[in-house]
């Protein structure tokens, strides 16, 4: 359903690696009088709390179940392969899954990846988490690939990343209930999507401010006097006196 009734806040949800930061500050600009609430989900549970209404809104990493959902893809992310700072791939610019075959590389159980067969060698367990997984990259016993956000966001100083070239790749999502497009959700969507504080699908048009009215003073200058025609009279010329002639001195 689509409603014009003002919630007290707006809630958000967003996954590992998304940074709203930009959108959260462009509300707050626009929306001063809405508070704007942030959610950290997971990628796996962020669907089901938009679908719980949880959250008006979320950023979701693709492909998701859209039965319904509505989701608008914003970006796509490159995909890294996170190793320890003395490892050989660390001296390439970018690497190929085929570069990983001798390598075990963690496939941890929050994996965002849509992989159609994983690279590398396995290992014995999944990790429970990314940030799990990193830990066992750090102790140097395997590899991990990511979206570079997530390489980011778990960064150590002892590690670094490197491009996968022929990787699949993460594309982060605006998604919202189908049947719940309010007037707030619409407004998100316009700062996602760029639009303008006047643009015109945009929820938060300021009026257009009325025109100055002149001043009665200024009018009655411009108006004309009662009973005048309006055209400018002519000067009265002034008489002029008549010259008798000289009188005779007697």
């Amino acid at each position: 359903m689509t409603g014009s009734e003002a919630p007290s806040s707006f809630r958000l949800a967003y996954v590992p690696g998304v940074i709203p930061a930009k959108w959260v500050r462009i509300w707050q600009e626009r929306l001063p009088d809405i508070p704007l609430e942030l959610v950290m989900a997971t990628a796996a549970d962020a669907p089901g709390m938009l679908r719980g209404l949880d959250a008006d809104a979320g950023f979701v990493r693709l492909p998701i179940d859209r039965t319904d959902l509505s989701a608008i893809p914003l970006y796509t992310e490159t995909t890294v392969v996170v190793v320890p700072k003395d490892h050989l791939m660390a001296a390439a610019e970018e690497v190929s899954v085929a570069d990983l075959a001798d390598d075990v590389v963690f496939h941890p159980l929050d994996d965002t990846l849509d992989w159609e067969e994983l690279p590398g060698r396995p290992a014995i367990e999944r990790p429970a988490t990314t940030a799990d997984a990193v830990e066992l990259v750090a102790a140097g016993v395997g590899l991990l690939v990511v979206p570079q956000s997530l390489a980011r966001l778990h960064h150590r100083k002892d590690l670094t990343y490197r491009t996968v070239v022929d990787a699949p790749q993460s594309r982060v999502a605006l998604s919202w209930r189908e049947d719940t497009t309010t007037d707030r959700v619409e407004d998100f969507i316009g700062i996602v999507r760029g639009r303008t504080v006047n643009s015109t699908r945009g929820r938060t048009q300021p009026q257009a401010q009325p025109k100055k009215q002149r001043s009665d003073e200024g009018a009655a200058r411009r108006k004309p006097a009662a009973g005048s025609s309006g055209r400018a009279s002519a000067k009265t010329p002034r008489p002029t006196a008549k010259r008798g002639r000289p009188r005779r001195r007697s």
